[in-house]
């Protein structure tokens, strides 16, 4: 009998985060448009002591929204895995901050690399404060052509919500694009709110600043949970 894919969601679920409630809704509509048939089993951050062991069954990876974690290491122990064994990756809000840190530290030899939110006077911090807040604010994104997230979503921008305070810090953009990952979505200040790594490095790694998640509480099929759901189940983008 085939067994049936997991979906890993690393984070700390509380029902108060939007996010966190919106996600199983989005997988369940993503798995139904698809056809397939996936499960999702939260990885609480304080319980991911080895996580290239616990996670060594699941098809993919989300670390999700709700951060400061309260495992940092583990968080970044599980995108390293999930990097390294090109599990289909996806990170929003926290996750898509987390992302461009272990990627800082592991492939662009900014050991240091840091968060303002969690150590202020951290010595490379790759993830800084926004010069405007955008907690519940929303916007429209748009999507450099032949990017990956352009391919998922099949049009050139879209309107994401949000709820973060931190983002790229852009002194260490093009040491991160120099080891090879990408910015290809930005607002209309040209600020970044997506990374991704190409296909041939990975088959599918990306994080978001915004929540595509959301959607899913009006109804909608997040793009981006659909294009996790088919990665799980061994269909790319």
């Amino acid at each position: 009998m085939n067994r049936v894919p997991t979906i890993a969601l690393v984070g700390d679920p509380s029902p108060a985060v939007t996010a966190h409630r919106a996600i199983p809704v989005a997988l369940a509509l993503a798995a139904d448009a698809e056809r397939v048939m996936v499960q999702w089993r939260w990885y609480p951050t304080a319980a991911l002591h080895e996580p290239a062991r616990q996670l060594a069954d699941s098809a993919a990876l989300w670390v999700v929204p709700g951060s400061p974690y309260a495992n940092l290491d583990g968080v970044l122990g599980a995108i390293r895995w999930a990097r390294e064994s090109r599990r289909p990756t996806l990170g929003s809000c926290g996750g898509f901050q987390h992302l461009l840190i272990e990627f800082a530290r592991s492939c662009a030899g900014i050991r240091d690399a840091d968060h303002a939110e969690t150590n202020p006077s951290g010595a490379d911090l790759v993830v800084a404060p926004l010069s405007c807040s955008l907690v519940e604010k929303t916007g429209e994104v748009s999507f450099a052509p032949g990017s990956v997230i352009r391919s998922i979503y099949g049009r050139d921008a879209a309107v994401e919500g949000y709820h973060c305070n931190y983002g790229l810090n852009p002194a260490y953009r093009v040491r991160l694009e120099s080891a090879g990952l990408r910015f290809p979505s930005q607002d209309g200040s040209g600020d970044v709110r997506s990374a991704e790594l190409a296909p041939a490095i990975h088959p599918l790694f990306i994080g978001t600043l915004f929540q595509s998640e959301r959607a899913a509480l009006r109804g909608e099929i997040p793009p981006l949970a659909r294009a996790l759901v088919r990665a799980a189940t061994g269909v790319f983008p």
